[in-house]
């Protein structure tokens, strides 16, 4: 472990780091690679890579401390019978945009979140091609890594600087009609956009360090795909909320689908019309 991760605010956070980077380092022999794509049950893709950085992880996360519970996307067929009684446990995506990584885009990453009665306690979001890491936690705050002996603090902005357009960001490949809607409102409710089409969890870590302002999301995502950089957004000052403006948590249910939501700065000015408009 290195100097500059010796002191963060949670005893588990830089363990989890060095072994996020270990997945991507696992990854990264299979990226660009004509790796084979599979077709899971629900038409999502996995590949060798996601398979072998699952293991990494798995492995990694039970030697920390048996006693935390793994949910990842490559093992998500644990019944809710048994989840139901989990207190902690650790939420995994081993690699998040499956579809980027198969294109040859490096916007892919590796999620890890430790998450307590629903809720995220922090999350590590680390990007294998460049070895940057996204990590924080609500009252723990936000940093990012380019490289293991450089650790740089990272905070929304609650509203563009001067000069600046008001930017979204969104998926590279899922929309809705809904999202769509809320886009053409939101152009019309606060003047001339940017949009950003990024893959991962890296539109989150794009808010966390105050390089955009909104990230709507009125399509499908699973826990994974969020938990992670919503713990590095809530660090940095941002929040995540449903639709009608209730946190966003992952309470124990049957279905591991999120409902739609809104990522911002939790202190954005123009956060209820944004609401408003999401609900209309």
């Amino acid at each position: 472990m290195t100097d500059a991760l010796q002191n963060l605010p949670h005893p588990l956070l830089a363990p989890v780091i060095e072994l996020a980077r270990l997945a991507g380092e696992v990854i990264l022999p299979f990226w660009r690679a004509n790796v084979t794509v599979t077709t899971k049950t629900d038409d999502s893709p996995v590949t060798a890579a996601d398979l072998a950085a699952h293991q990494v992880l798995v492995e990694g996360l039970q030697a920390l401390d048996p006693g935390i519970h793994v949910l990842s996307e490559e093992d998500a067929d644990i019944p809710l019978s048994e989840r139901a009684s989990w207190e902690r446990w650790w939420l995994v995506d081993p690699l998040d945009g499956t579809k980027e990584f198969i294109s040859g885009s490096e916007e892919f990453t590796v999620n890890v979140a430790l998450i307590e009665h629903g809720r995220v306690v922090f999350g590590v979001v680390s990007m294998p091609t460049n070895n940057r890491c996204y990590f924080g936690g609500a009252g723990l705050g936000a940093w990012r890594s380019d490289d293991t002996d450089h650790v740089e603090p990272i905070a929304v902005r609650n509203q563009p600087g001067a000069g600046q357009t008001f930017t979204v960001v969104a998926s590279r490949r899922h929309t809705s009609p809904e999202q769509e809607h809320l886009l053409a409102g939101l152009a019309n409710g606060l003047g001339p956009l940017q949009l950003t089409n990024i893959g991962s969890s890296l539109k989150f870590c794009l808010l966390a360090e105050g390089a955009a302002d909104c990230y709507p999301r009125l399509a499908p995502t699973s826990q994974w795909d969020t938990a992670a950089a919503q713990g590095v957004l809530e660090g940095a000052g941002g929040a995540v909320l449903q639709l009608d403006g209730q946190p966003f948590s992952y309470p124990a249910r049957e279905s591991l689908l999120n409902p739609f939501f809104l990522a911002l700065p939790a202190n954005a000015a123009w956060r209820d019309k944004l609401l408003v408009l999401a609900q209309s």
